[in-house]
């Protein structure tokens, strides 16, 4: 068969049934690249009403006015939180959060280790020893201040141990 419009663009010996067939082919991939576009469609309208399930536009538009609200509601308590966990920390420095005891007899005819010192420390191992001395005319308590772990009056030896407890120096 013998085109005039093939002759033209310098395809006049080219057989129609190639170029139908060409065509049919051309035509199967054509068709198959739009199944797969309607189906990835089709997926996307899905979850779009799912989204949009009973909104429309307006009320789509106060929901997403009421989540920046609700982001700068939470913004707004981050903030708040964080000021006052840096003031207890701040606090918890000057607490006393160190504790040491030793319990021990004062003298040797006493029984029981009634006698005792006690330290306390906050952070900066400042505080002070509460020393209690029991003995059969009484009993006698007396502090002494600690500053950054040492004292500059001169501690007993119940008293040292007691204050490396609360260092942690055992």
């Amino acid at each position: 068969m013998n085109s005039n419009i093939l002759n033209s663009i310098g395809l006049g010996n080219l057989d129609v049934g190639y170029l139908f067939i060409g065509l049919i082919v051309l035509i199967l991939i054509l068709f198959i690249i739009c199944i797969v576009t309607g189906v990835k469609q089709s997926k996307l309208k899905k979850r779009y009403e799912a989204f949009m399930l009973g909104k429309d536009g307006k009320s789509m538009e106060k929901e997403i006015s009421a989540l920046f609200t609700d982001i700068d509601y939470l913004k707004k308590s981050v903030d708040k939180n964080a000021k006052e966990i840096r003031h207890i920390y701040k606090r918890l420095e000057t607490t006393y959060q160190k504790l040491g005891i030793v319990k021990y007899d004062a003298f040797a005819q006493m029984g029981g280790k009634l006698s005792f010192s006690l330290v306390l420390l906050d952070e900066n191992n400042d505080g002070f020893v509460l020393n209690s001395v029991h003995g059969s005319d009484g009993c006698y308590s007396y502090t002494k201040e600690i500053k950054k772990g040492t004292c500059e009056l001169s501690l007993g030896e119940e008293e040292e141990k007691a204050l490396k407890i609360a260092m942690r120096e055992d």
